[in-house]
């Protein structure tokens, strides 16, 4: 879609001209290993939330609208550095879409998504923290079978490093493979990899997050999902989201149908990229 070809060109662009504007603040790796050995092996991974909301796209209804929920938790196996001096971890995410909303409120779809790789902390010269990387094995799929089955497999490289002093930006791109079966043209719609951009207005208070993906084909298949946190609360991971998606592979069910969904509810934020912060 051409709002996701605009909105990836406008981040890549950032990264070239302001990679290089770092926080004076800088992590040193001394200090980075004392915190990692300081800290829970158990953690939130992708954010945790629950959201409901209605469509754009199509005439508003109790088969239209809907809720949405994800679980996710991140498992650090090892402390100690493994090969090149990375981390091993173990994920597992888990996002539902409930049609809360219908009469018997039956869930439309569960997405389950695992994940093994290793994490490696990037320095500088002067050994001070730049970025955070890993490198992945991922499986995803709706646990069905028949014609309703869909399930893809990648290994992913991701990279997140800040940007100035309010900004980060996330790169994770994949090689996807045993896909074919169930979904052969889902490369159509999700492409080879995305784009995440977070810019802090208020520190623990209010956070943009915009991700963009495209598909492999010079058409309009992608995604962009846009999302503003605000935080009342007093407990710094916790706050209210207003979130709008809208493309295609959202779930995996109906990823060839476009949506266009606006939801809002509570989320608890990963803190997994703070040291960037």
């Amino acid at each position: 879609m051409k709002q996701s070809i605009h909105i990836i060109s406008f981040l890549l662009m950032i990264v070239m001209s302001n990679h290089c504007v770092m926080s004076q603040n800088k992590i040193t790796k001394k200090q980075l290993n004392d915190s990692i050995k300081s800290m829970p092996s158990f953690t939130v991974h992708k954010d945790i939330y629950f959201i409901s909301g209605v469509p754009t796209n199509m005439p508003l209804g109790s088969k239209t609208a809907d809720a949405k929920y994800q679980i996710s938790f991140k498992q650090l196996i090892s402390r100690n550095t493994q090969i090149w001096d990375t981390y091993l971890f173990l994920t597992y995410s888990q996002k539902a879409f409930w049609n809360i909303y219908e009469e018997s409120s039956p869930f439309q779809e569960i997405n389950f998504n695992p994940t093994l790789g290793l994490g490696k902390i990037i320095y500088n010269k002067k050994d001070e923290l730049i970025g955070i990387a890993s490198l992945a094995i991922e499986h995803e799929s709706n646990g069905r079978d028949s014609i309703f089955s869909r399930s893809w497999n990648n290994i992913h490289a991701t990279y997140n490093t800040k940007i100035g002093n309010k900004s980060r930006i996330g790169i994770k791109a994949w090689i996807p493979f045993l896909y074919q079966e169930g979904n052969p043209d889902l490369l159509e719609y999700i492409g080879l990899g995305e784009l995440t951009y977070t810019h802090r207005f208020i520190d623990d208070k209010l956070e943009l997050e915009i991700m963009a993906r495209k598909g492999v084909k010079w058409d309009k298949k992608g995604a962009l999902r846009t999302r503003l946190y605000y935080s009342p609360f007093k407990k710094k991971d916790q706050y209210l989201m207003l979130e709008w998606f809208n493309g295609y592979t959202e779930s995996l069910i109906n990823y060839t149908e476009y949506k266009s969904m606006i939801r809002v509810g509570f989320v608890i934020r990963t803190k997994e990229f703070s040291l960037l912060n």
